[in-house]
């Protein structure tokens, strides 16, 4: 049996893979958001657009640090779960 930090480094585990009925869910929402940002893009124009444009642009950038900070966040919580668990409760 490998190594989960191992197969975690190889590649062999997706953090990302999430459950059948939540790629649902957010395939759903992400057609809902992509619809309405081609109503926006089709409708501005000029400045607007551009503007709308950058602001799509500055949305990923944050969206994509924050779900690695959140992530960051959710391993470090279960690596003081996993601490508990084992390393304290050895201790009596």
């Amino acid at each position: 049996m490998a190594n989960i930090i191992e197969d975690f480094y190889y590649g062999n585990i997706e953090p990302q893979e999430v459950n059948s009925e939540l790629t649902f869910k957010l395939k759903k929402k992400l057609s809902n958001l992509t619809e309405k940002e081609d109503q926006l893009t089709t409708r501005l124009t000029g400045e607007d657009k551009e503007l709308f444009q950058n602001y799509i642009s500055s949305y990923i950038e944050f969206s994509t640090t924050s779900n690695a900070d959140s992530f960051i966040s959710g391993f470090r919580l279960g690596a003081r779960f996993t601490y508990d668990m084992f390393i304290k409760n050895q201790k009596g």
